[in-house]
């Protein structure tokens, strides 16, 4: 296993501390009120959580990618919702980080990294989610300005965020990883952006999902990232930065779970033993485990790698985009069979909003999806062999 440093072992017994006294006594009702978590977001930014993995020159606090990955998994642990809060805004975030120029990043990365910005990145649309070559909004330069069309669609955070990485067609003639699409910053209360429709979700629910119009939508051109054409190579290796947290809330979620479920069978008697003695459910225990420390290691062998990646434009070894895959898709089928397992061992109990393990499971699937999903993970994985 990797071994964690003493700032990272302290990083994680705070976030620890803060998780279960702050955040879990409300994980219940943000998840039945179905609101984005702006309590989480306060949260955040008071213990300078946002900071985690930006630039020190843009005043983040530069602990790095493992430092963010122990975050999510800690914060998940007691609400997977406010996990996603801190995930999010590094996916919206990453774009600027790898190709902003100086003066954009001086102008964005600051309020980004204190959390009094929010960040989203616009890229799925209603036909284009796996298949990103698939993007149909179309970005047309005219002056200084580009003027974009289009609808986006499951984008996290797009209704409370500042600014939304947009995913964008500049040249239809080119294909996408050859020059066709490009990244654009747009700022919220831009003339011609609009908020439609806000998904009703089966799990992390405090985190809101949204449809994102674009009618004639004037953004500076000052506000393209790199340049026309970087955007496929822009999104790929803002990807390969973000899986990683995403397998970190998936680990959270698990340890949650299976934390969970030892305790309730420690306690639970029947036939006049505690469940956990029952060989059945002792061996289910036991795999659980074994799951979660397997996926554990993967994930922060993962990170402490892509620390050594620099963010910014230049090529990512292949080691790291495996890695990055591989933690993604282990942690999120982790996440799926440890949350499903510690269900059954609740029993009728493991069913009821009373216990949390319902959530932690309704929650755990959105890991196998977002951000690429597990099919699309073997993909990647499948083409390096």
């Amino acid at each position: 296993m990797y071994q964690l440093n003493e700032e990272q072992l302290m990083l994680r017994d705070t976030v620890r501390r803060i998780a279960q006294e702050q955040l879990a006594p409300g994980a219940a009702e943000r998840d039945e009120k179905g609101e984005f978590a702006w309590d989480a977001v306060e949260i955040f930014r008071e213990n300078g959580l946002f900071a985690c993995d930006f630039p020190v020159d843009y005043e983040g606090a530069g602990m790095g990618m493992l430092a963010l990955c122990i975050t999510c998994e800690e914060v998940a642990k007691a609400c997977g919702s406010s996990a996603v809060v801190l995930m999010v805004h590094e996916l919206g975030s990453m774009p600027i980080m790898l190709a902003g120029s100086d003066d954009q990043k001086k102008k964005w990365l600051p309020g980004l990294a204190s959390g009094e910005m929010l960040a989203a990145f616009g890229l799925t649309e209603p036909g284009a989610g796996s298949d990103v070559a698939g993007l149909r909004t179309k970005a047309e330069l005219k002056g200084d300005k580009y003027v974009i069309n289009g609808t986006k669609q499951f984008i996290s955070h797009a209704d409370v965020a500042d600014v939304i990485c947009i995913a964008a067609v500049t040249d239809a003639d080119k294909a996408p990883h050859k020059g066709g699409q490009s990244i654009i910053v747009v700022e919220k209360d831009t003339p011609g952006l609009s908020i439609g429709k806000k998904e009703d979700k089966m799990g992390i629910r405090a985190s809101t999902t949204c449809e994102v119009i674009l009618e004639d939508c004037e953004v500076p051109a000052a506000n393209l990232l790199g340049e026309e054409g970087m955007g496929f190579s822009i999104l790929m290796k803002t990807l390969d930065f973000t899986r990683p947290p995403v397998a970190g809330q998936a680990l959270g979620l698990a340890q949650g779970a299976l934390d969970y479920a030892v305790a309730y069978a420690k306690e639970r008697q029947q036939f006049g033993k505690a469940i956990i003695t029952f060989q059945g459910l002792n061996w289910m225990l036991a795999e659980m485990d074994t799951q979660v420390e397997a996926a554990r290691n993967l994930l922060y062998r993962c990170a402490s790698v892509l620390e050594g990646v620099p963010k910014d434009m230049s090529h990512v070894p292949a080691e790291a985009v495996r890695l990055s895959a591989m933690s993604k898709l282990f942690c999120a089928e982790t996440a799926m069979k440890v949350t499903t397992d510690a269900v059954q061992v609740l029993g009728g109990y493991g069913y009821v909003k009373e216990y949390p393990v319902e959530r932690m499971m309704r929650d755990a699937k959105i890991t196998q999806i977002y951000e690429g999903t597990s099919q699309v993970q073997k993909m990647i994985i499948g083409s390096m062999l």
